[in-house]
């Protein structure tokens, strides 16, 4: 089963490269993230034609999360659980059919939180907390689970081109990077490092200062896994070749593949 987690930086702006994307790698499902658009916005005729049903928890101008999957998805569920107030439309979660059974993919778009001085970073602080109790829920019911997503956190100094240059962001305080780990501590697996323990492993380039050209790029977007899905992985992939596309997303695709 293979499943992918890409960013897509306005899903109606970057979709011949999703529907390149989707034909090319063929994921079983692919967590997407950044849609900024409404449910009845999102192209869901063409990843449709493409053979993709949709799962969509959209925004108007800015957020969404969707997950397109080859398999019919059950137990659809929008909206992060603990704060009924929060009204940002950055999870949805549901239960896709794989030949090992059962495995339940969740698209996170964690905020960014910059500037941390101001309401944005507690509020980061906040979704983290709730993800790490829904995560702790998942694990407690033993099931085999992926969470994939952008989620905005800087894990290591070797994470990043240049470590120094993000000390006071919001992706690299040590709160956000302390929670990060209090999710991995409940048992995941962070896919890609499971895999390699090399630097200048990035899955992000600005679109100033010719980051992209210089390679000075991030790694925030990740795949966490439970025990079950962890025993299933068999490689992980970060599609580096897709940014360089005309009119790219900043960030690009991150897939794995479970036995």
């Amino acid at each position: 089963m293979r499943i992918a987690t890409w960013n897509v930086n306005s899903v109606r702006q970057r979709l011949p490269h999703l529907l390149d994307y989707l034909g090319k790698a063929q994921p079983d499902a692919l967590c997407l993230q950044e849609l900024k658009c409404v449910d009845d916005a999102f192209p869901r005729a063409e990843v449709e034609a493409a053979g993709y049903r949709c799962a969509v928890h959209g925004q108007k101008g800015f957020n969404g999360v969707a997950i397109l999957s080859k398999g019919e998805p059950a137990e659809v569920r929008t909206g992060l659980p603990g704060d009924d107030a929060d009204v940002q439309s950055r999870y949805i979660e549901a239960v896709l059919p794989s030949a090992d059974g059962p495995v339940r993919v969740v698209s996170i778009y964690l905020p960014n939180g910059n500037p941390p001085d101001t309401d944005k970073y507690p509020y980061k602080l906040g979704f983290m907390d709730r993800l790490i109790r829904r995560a702790a829920e998942l694990i407690e019911a033993e099931e085999c689970f992926v969470l994939a997503g952008d989620y905005n956190v800087i894990p290591e100094p070797r994470d990043a081109f240049d470590a120094s240059a993000w000390v006071n962001d919001a992706l690299f305080l040590p709160d956000t990077r302390r929670r990060f780990r209090a999710l991995l501590n409940l048992g995941l697996t962070e896919a890609v490092r499971a895999t390699t323990d090399a630097a200048g492993v990035y899955s992000f380039w600005d679109y100033q200062a010719g980051a992209w050209q210089k390679d000075r790029g991030i790694r925030i977007d990740h795949l966490l896994l439970s025990p079950r899905a962890a025993d299933r992985l068999r490689s992980t992939a970060i599609d580096k070749h897709v940014r360089a596309a005309d009119k790219p997303s900043d960030h690009v695709p991150v897939r794995i593949d479970l036995g």
